[in-house]
């Protein structure tokens, strides 16, 4: 890494690639001419994959949050009955805003640190009748745990089969496998400053062809969201307002690096990534926060250690050039979270344990030297199910 720039181990927005940064520093196009229509012709043909579907995607100048907007009020109507499964405060925020726009919104709420438990959502679902649509968060960044969304869905169709489900998968697609299809998921929304190692400023929708139909009936209010209008500009090569091009060109860039690299490799990469991270955080002596059952992939939450200040560890790590995030809501103050995911490697997994480590010692924790390190490579080389050889040290991981 560039010794000039903070390490960024934040859950997003992540660290950007060198091309992708250049990429965002071209000059301006005409979004109604053929050159932008060639680039989001690319964008959409690159993503669907990482969706798992052969539906239509839209693309919204908006933050991710935009997007969880419009996959409710684009498919719902004031008064339906809405189920929002939440497992921390990204759950509540699509509930909220379902609520907002008039839904008759019942929470699942589980525990944080959890994820929602099939068998659990299958009895809430025989019990109560007639959802129009169930909310479900595939990755919960607050909590740095992931969803069994394939097990939740199948429990949704069997008990409910004509409830939407609606999945925020901001943080989590384009990272781990995904397939929207085969699962039978009805919207999922991702953001282009997460996996797909971009700026902030875009949303990426894909929808089913149920919930394509569900929008013409649907009466929520929607204008500059309205997925029709998307869906129909898009067939033509456009966007129905004034995009924001250069996250555009961004992520045109970094879809140009995930081809490159192959889905099969960024998702094993994320994978050794989070491995490392957990291995070094515990060989730290730091608890991690969220069920070992339901880790998440693309970014590891740990306890603050009792007696100790969150911000004035948070500031000597900062000093020592690794971004960390903290804790929110209820948790503030007491986690803090490590996110691993877009153009992250393993090399900048072992320098933020590495800083950790120092810091750990620092405070005068009780901290083996070496340890988190040695730890995290292990973890890595297991990961990767590579053993070192005689004569060749696992110390020399760099990166993915």
């Amino acid at each position: 890494m560039n010794r000039f720039e903070p390490n960024l181990r934040i859950p997003g927005p992540t660290a950007l690639p060198p091309s992708v940064r250049e990429a965002g520093g071209r000059q301006m196009i005409n979004h109604r001419g053929p050159e932008f229509a060639a680039m989001l012709g690319r964008i959409l043909a690159r993503m669907k994959p990482y969706f798992g579907t052969t539906s239509d995607v839209a693309i919204l100048s908006c933050a991710g949050s935009g997007g969880l907007e419009a996959a409710v009020v684009n498919t719902l109507s004031p008064g339906d009955k809405v189920l929002g499964v939440s497992i921390g405060s990204f759950g509540d925020r699509i509930a909220r805003i379902a609520q907002v726009y008039g839904a008759n919104l019942t929470k699942l709420s589980i525990d944080w640190g959890r994820a929602a438990d099939p068998d659990a959502l299958r009895e809430h679902l025989v019990e109560h009748p007639g959802y129009k649509a169930v909310l479900l968060t595939h990755n919960e960044t607050s909590t740095a745990v992931m969803n069994p969304i394939a097990e939740l869905a199948a429990v949704i169709h069997d008990v409910q089969p004509d409830a939407l489900i609606i999945v925020d998968s901001v943080s989590g697609l384009g990272a781990v496998p995904f397939e929207m299809d085969a699962w039978g998921i009805d919207v999922v929304v991702t953001g282009s400053q997460k996996a797909w190692m971009a700026a902030p400023g875009l949303a990426m929708v894909a929808a089913s062809e149920r919930a394509w139909a569900a929008m013409e009936t649907a009466t929520m209010p929607r204008f500059y969201l309205d997925l029709r209008k998307h869906r129909e500009s898009h067939a033509l090569g456009q966007t129905p307002w004034t995009p924001a091009i250069a996250v555009v060109y961004q992520v045109d860039a970094g879809l140009e690096l995930m081809e490159a690299e192959g889905a099969a490799a960024i998702f094993a990469r994320h994978e050794t990534c989070a491995a490392a991270t957990r291995a070094g955080l515990e060989a730290l002596g730091f608890e991690l926060f969220a069920d070992p059952a339901h880790y998440s992939r693309t970014v590891t939450a740990a306890r603050v250690p009792a007696g100790f200040d969150w911000k004035a560890i948070n500031a000597a790590v900062k000093g020592e050039g690794v971004v960390l995030a903290g804790g929110q809501g209820p948790l503030t103050g007491q986690i803090f979270r490590l996110g691993h995911l877009g153009s992250v490697t393993l090399g900048e997994i072992l320098d933020a344990i590495g800083v950790l480590e120092q810091v750990s010692i620092r405070f005068e924790r009780r901290v083996e030297p070496g340890a988190g390190i040695a730890a995290a490579q292990s973890a890595a080389l297991e990961s990767m199910s590579i053993r070192p050889s005689a004569g060749r040290p696992a110390t020399v991981a760099t990166g993915a």
